[in-house]
């Protein structure tokens, strides 16, 4: 049984490391986009409070799910840095991120059905591809896959 005394107890990074499965380099990243936040002990170590644990999963949970750091960082400014998300926090989180991810899902699955009918000849220029760009009519509209968002263009693509 854990003490209470060790319950309250701060984290090394290492520990934190060992504990979140995420590298000393990465929680280090974090810590620098202000994703999470230590304190720093009389030898100038940082130290960890418990909570960060959560903080970390809830991270590498949102990552997962393809959602930006940038994203990820504002989403975490709206809880207390004091305690662990708790599952009405991360319900209002995944509230937040619900619609971005059903439309990620709809361009992955476009994209997934486009590719089936091409993938095996790689020339991009059948007149049947669906993801050709004819006559380099998207050149305009900078570098880039610009057909994996529709309507984002302004070029006319034959069908």
């Amino acid at each position: 049984m854990i003490s209470s005394q060790h319950l309250h107890k701060e984290l090394t990074v290492g520990q934190l490391a060992a504990r979140s499965g995420v590298a000393v380099t990465a929680l280090h990243f974090y810590e620098s986009k202000g994703l999470i936040k230590s304190n720093r002990n009389p030898g100038n170590q940082r130290r960890y409070p418990r909570e960060v644990l959560r903080r970390v999963a809830l991270i590498k949970v949102a990552q997962r799910l393809g959602i930006p750091l940038a994203e990820i960082g504002q989403a975490l400014k709206s809880l207390p840095d004091h305690r662990a998300p708790t599952a009405a926090d991360w319900k209002q989180l995944s509230a937040q991120w619900s619609n971005d991810l059903d439309e990620r899902i709809k361009q992955l699955t476009l994209l997934r059905d486009k590719l089936n009918g091409c993938i095996g000849c790689g020339c991009l220029s059948m007149e049947a591809c669906p993801l050709r760009n004819h006559g380099d009519a998207l050149a305009e509209q900078g570098p880039g896959a610009q057909l994996l968002e529709p309507g984002a263009h302004s070029a006319h693509m034959p069908d």
